[in-house]
């Protein structure tokens, strides 16, 4: 094979890779309203994998939580990006956003509901994708791991759930004792908006539910640490080196969750 051939073969692998990744929409209707969620995974794996529902913080669905529901896919995982405000609720700006998410966190029960629903949708996904239902997790970024701390709160039976600088905070802490999962949370230490009282409030309800739960703390990280958009220095910031350590705490946890 001459140089020049084999050279063009190497620079043609990448995008033979990248091609592989397949996304595409969900559309489903739950309590009156429109929902459309997005679907991604290796369109050439031979066999099943671990599912990951993905929160996104309170913008919801946009390119950056798309970016990252991929990086999570190429992980080796099918993921479903979840919609929870309806598809004609797209925050442009962080004032509509914090009224699409207190919309939601004011209300738990309507906020399980529709976590749940979308869970089943994605176990209902393994009809057509590789995906093993007996296999899933849950991760999601501030609002959104607020709210995957709530999916487990409400008892359903996956194998764990991973909060990004989420709320920790429950209008019922006796809840945790539906939690059947393990717990892990990825936590800022100056985050001003989940503040060191609401820490150890989490804290106290884990250990009373007697809950499998880990709690990582990273010094001198914000809000919004895995978030590259963030950038309000001692509220809400991006931290590189914050961020990578908090996918590998991730990533961990799901080879001790996913092997069993």
């Amino acid at each position: 094979m001459k140089p020049e051939i084999i050279l063009l073969f190497a620079l043609c692998i990448p995008f033979s890779l990248a091609a592989k990744l397949r996304t595409q929409p969900i559309a489903y209707e739950f309590a009156g309203m429109d929902y459309e969620s997005i679907l991604l995974y290796e369109d050439t794996v031979e066999t099943t994998l671990p599912g990951v529902l993905i929160v996104p913080n309170w913008m919801g669905p946009t390119e950056a939580s798309l970016e990252k529901a991929k990086d999570v896919a190429k992980r080796g995982y099918v993921v479903m990006m979840v919609d929870m405000y309806g598809i004609d609720i797209r925050p442009q700006n962080v004032e509509q956003a914090s009224q699409a998410a207190q919309t939601v966190r004011s209300d738990r029960t309507m906020m399980r509901q529709r976590i749940n629903h979308a869970l089943q949708i994605f176990k209902a996904q393994a009809d057509y994708a590789p995906l093993n239902s007996e296999k899933i997790a849950a991760i999601g970024f501030c609002f959104g791991g607020g709210t995957v701390l709530e999916l487990a709160r409400s008892g359903m039976d996956i194998a764990g759930v991973v909060s990004f600088h989420g709320n920790l905070d429950t209008p019922d802490p006796e809840d945790a004792n539906n939690i059947a999962c393990k717990v892990l949370v990825l936590h800022g230490a100056d985050d001003p908006y989940v503040p060191a009282e609401q820490v150890a409030d989490f804290e106290a309800e884990m250990r009373a539910a007697d809950v499998d739960w880990q709690l990582n703390i990273y010094g001198g990280a914000v809000h919004s640490f895995t978030n590259p958009q963030a950038d309000q220095p001692g509220k809400s910031a991006y931290d590189p080196t914050v961020s990578r350590r908090s996918f590998q705490a991730m990533d961990l946890f799901f080879a001790e969750i996913f092997a069993q």
